[in-house]
């Protein structure tokens, strides 16, 4: 068999079993009621099904067998994936209370800790020339972390297309970076589910022509998604022979992680809980503002692929790590500022088509009014 179609086959396998579990999931879900319903904070007005995250697990996995050696080293990584999945796939039967998804989320970063061993020992030279060791913090900063991640990506799933394109982009720059690393091993296994995220996003993207997603990736899917950035990320920087620099992950993963911790800050601000359900992320600001969904979804896939390579540039021009992490604290300080602005960020962002959004007024005042509460 030519070794060029056997290089190919995971990924390809990994695209083809997303895209037919979709197939045969969808009409089964919704006789199952496995859907989302429209109403309150949702921006969609039809019920759809909530099947992505399952074909995109599967995808993954029935495609990492045909690489061998592979599934090995990467058993914890879906057996925590597979709890993520069941718990979310519960969740989005029926909403389960916050502690028992944190029970899982915590329980999925022990597997990855303790029993695969991927653990976020230092964070490079944040501060300077030494190496800031975490010592017997180390499990507890990446259980921390790990759960952090996943609550980014399913906080930023919001829009269609939204979760699973800038989950793409990390992928993909994840293995760019250990593409040119000489790390073939994680090269291949995170190009195998950037295949099958696209799988999805095939479903999920409103596309001339249709007007809505096919599928979501419900709590399911958000949840493994996450806990596999979370990996390969920790993965990536924690190896010997390390791909990226700790500083880097976090541009790689920028904006989920700016618009998570400012949003829950400002909730802490107003006196709220963290974790209470709003319409306040940038996306729903792009939203107010008068963008339509796709393209509120390109703007924001356009910024976070502008902070990875600038967050790759500066590790491949050997800038100096508390360069780089002091330059993000910047980041995070203007990020903070103008989603607290964000009636006057709005006022000098290009319009579609160049011209005013329509009610431009009124989404001004709307906003002016989310900063004054």
């Amino acid at each position: 068999m030519d070794v060029r179609y056997m290089d190919l086959l995971p990924f390809a396998v990994a695209f083809g079993v997303t895209v037919l579990l979709i197939l045969v999931l969808r009409p089964l879900a919704f006789r199952i009621g496995l859907v989302d319903e429209p109403g309150g904070r949702k921006d969609h007005a039809h019920d759809t099904p909530l099947v992505g995250g399952i074909a995109l697990f599967c995808g993954f996995f029935f495609a990492v067998l045909l690489v061998d050696g592979a599934l090995a080293p990467y058993k914890p990584l879906f057996a925590g994936g597979a709890l993520l999945l069941i718990v979310g796939i519960l969740d989005d039967f029926r909403e389960l209370p916050a502690w028992i998804r944190f029970a899982a989320q915590i329980a999925a970063a022990l597997m990855m800790t303790q029993w695969g061993g991927v653990v976020v020992e230092d964070l490079g030279f944040l501060l300077g020339r030494d190496e800031l060791a975490l010592g017997p913090w180390a499990v507890p900063f990446t259980v921390f972390g790990v759960v952090g991640v996943i609550n980014a990506v399913n906080m930023c799933d919001g829009l269609d297309g939204l979760a699973g394109t800038l989950s793409l982009l990390a992928l993909v720059f994840m293995a760019l970076a250990a593409f040119a690393a000489g790390d073939g091993a994680h090269t291949s296994l995170l190009m195998i589910l950037a295949a099958a995220v696209l799988g999805f996003l095939a479903f999920n993207y409103r596309i001339p022509g249709r007007r809505r997603a096919l599928v979501f990736l419900g709590d399911a899917g958000s949840m493994f998604l996450g806990f596999c950035l979370a990996w390969f990320l920790v993965a990536l920087t924690q190896d010997p022979n390390a791909s990226i620099a700790p500083v880097t992950a976090l541009w790689l993963v920028a904006i989920p992680l700016l618009d998570t911790v400012s949003l829950m800050l400002r909730r802490v601000m107003k006196g709220r809980s963290p974790f209470a359900p709003d319409r306040e992320h940038f996306h729903h600001i792009l939203l107010v503002a008068g963008y339509s969904v796709s393209r509120a979804v390109l703007m924001i896939a356009v910024l976070s692929t502008l902070l990875a390579l600038f967050g790759l540039a500066g590790l491949w021009s050997s800038v100096d790590q508390w360069v780089m992490f002091y330059a993000f604290a910047g980041l995070f300080l203007l990020y903070f500022w103008g989603v607290r602005h964000a009636w006057r960020v709005m006022r000098v962002l290009p319009k579609p088509g160049g011209r005013q959004v329509a009610g431009a007024g009124q989404a001004h005042g709307a906003l002016a009014q989310r900063e004054v509460e």
